[in-house]
């Protein structure tokens, strides 16, 4: 699975995007936030406030329930606002 960074997530990972592959009992969006947190202390402090990191998969936003496919592309980003 593709996963993408943006804006200050990608700047405390330290890394644009990195290909994993799931243990199997991560199925949902929320379940990859709280597996992602486990890679490193970076990730960690990158995604403890998930109420900020807003989720598109396959370029569609979802909530934290959506289900995962392993040949989904998951971007992670906060929130956007124009001005």
């Amino acid at each position: 699975m593709k996963i993408l960074y943006f804006a200050w997530l990608r700047t405390k990972i330290g890394v644009p995007a990195e290909t994993v592959e799931l243990p199997a009992e991560v199925t949902t969006v929320g379940a990859l936030v709280e597996w992602l947190k486990t890679r490193s202390e970076r990730h960690a402090d990158a995604l403890a406030n998930s109420k900020v990191v807003k989720v598109a998969v396959n370029q569609e936003h979802v909530p934290y329930d959506h289900p995962l496919s392993p040949g989904d592309e998951v971007a992670l980003f906060p929130p956007v606002t124009g001005g």
